[in-house]
């Protein structure tokens, strides 16, 4: 090897180094703010001298601020970091029926939001969401804006920048990343709205010794992310995780990925209005929320019609138990409203067929009222920056 590739090796591996303890230190005053930069050593394991430097790197940068002096028996008093909150995010949640855009803070905190129905008509999603984009820009009162993260119904392949798949949605191979990169100048990150809600966990809701998780979303379909060994799994093409169009009865009714008696069209919440308006209640313009109230008012046909539902959703994990062995499913959707409903049912069917040797995984519903897949378009952005492992 000639001396000058053996100095650009060192050189790489030493910018290396500094990144790593550079996403290490931002990570650790996130999850520990306020902290010292005492406290950072000790944590960390990094010299003192390393720390400082570190941390006047993120004050330049804006990233983290100074903040109150601690008290100690003697010596200096310690000064306490914090992220500083005029670092913001626009996170935009695109669902079938609605879509959301709100601007977050570097803490995931939401500071503004707007919804708005989404089009059927896929350039018209993308100029409305443009429009909804910069009207946010506007009230971002000047803050910087660190990114866009993007949440979909769907696989985004991001080797080849397209929506491929997006069943509910009606929108095919769509390119929705460049065009927004165009009209903003902002770093923009896509990703499918269960993966999404796989880093929420993760970054968010103190999931960070699960190793092994699947997030199900259940709303109009049925969406799976997966944490596999702590990475999330993206498969060719982003079609890892379809779970939810795997024929549990290839006869069933048609599903709009073009199958028949895929596990959505018999556990979603458009298979419980669907069962609820074939029990003779003659209704079938109701939405979800509404079944829920009526079935938390008595009305049987409603109750039993999420029981079936409930049931479906439990036998669909049966083949993510299996394929996958996670130590944790999380629930996020509507139902998780009335969880003392579909829980045990979900649990009972699971727990009935866990194979010899195996152990059920504990099922946790998210009570995020819709704000789970939110939160992923923010870890989306932040793990730009933030993304390392690190102690707990």
């Amino acid at each position: 090897m000639s001396a000058t590739g053996k100095k650009s090796m060192q050189g790489a591996s030493s910018e290396v180094v500094r990144d790593i303890n550079r996403r290490l230190v931002l990570h650790l005053i996130r999850k520990r703010q306020p902290i010292s930069r005492a406290d950072l050593a000790r944590v960390s394991g990094l010299q003192r001298s390393t720390i400082s430097l570190i941390v006047e790197q993120l004050i330049h940068e804006n990233w983290v601020i100074e903040g109150p002096t601690g008290r100690l028996p003697r010596g200096r008093r310690p000064t306490f970091l914090r992220l500083n909150d005029e670092r913001v995010i626009i996170g935009v949640d695109v669902r079938a029926i609605q879509t959301t855009v709100a601007l977050a803070d570097a803490n995931g905190r939401f500071i503004s939001q707007e919804v708005m129905e989404t089009p059927r008509d896929a350039k018209a999603g993308v100029n409305a969401l443009l429009d909804a984009i910069r009207r946010m820009v506007r009230t971002s009162n000047g803050k910087k804006i660190e990114g866009i993260g993007i949440s979909l119904p769907g696989r985004f392949d991001h080797a080849q920048d397209r929506l491929v798949f997006a069943p509910n949605l009606k929108w095919h191979d769509l390119d929705i990343r460049n065009p927004v990169v165009a009209a903003t100048g902002l770093d923009v990150e896509l990703e499918n709205a269960a993966n999404a809600c796989v880093l929420a966990a993760v970054w968010f809701d103190r999931s960070e010794g699960v190793r092994n998780l699947v997030v199900v979303t259940v709303s109009e379909g049925i969406g799976t992310g997966v944490l596999a060994n702590g990475q999330l799994v993206r498969g060719l093409h982003g079609m890892a995780g379809e779970f939810g169009h795997v024929p549990l009865d290839p006869n069933g009714p048609p599903c709009g990925c073009g199958g028949r008696g895929c596990w959505e069209v018999f556990g979603s919440n458009r298979a419980a209005l669907r069962y609820y308006g074939e029990s003779g209640s003659g209704e079938w313009g109701l939405g979800f929320i509404d079944l829920l109230n009526r079935a938390d008012n008595g009305d049987v046909r409603a109750a039993q019609s999420l029981e079936k539902m409930a049931r479906y959703l439990g036998r669909g994990m049966r083949m993510v138990v299996a394929g996958l062995a996670p130590e944790r499913i999380m629930i996020v959707g509507d139902l998780t409203r009335s969880w003392e409903r579909f829980g045990p049912v979900i649990e009972a069917e699971v727990g009935a067929q866990v194979l010899p040797g195996g152990v059920a995984p504990s099922i946790v519903p998210v009570h995020e009222d819709g704000m789970a897949r939110l939160r992923g378009t923010v870890a989306l952005i932040l793990q730009k920056h933030f993304g390392i492992e690190v102690p707990a």
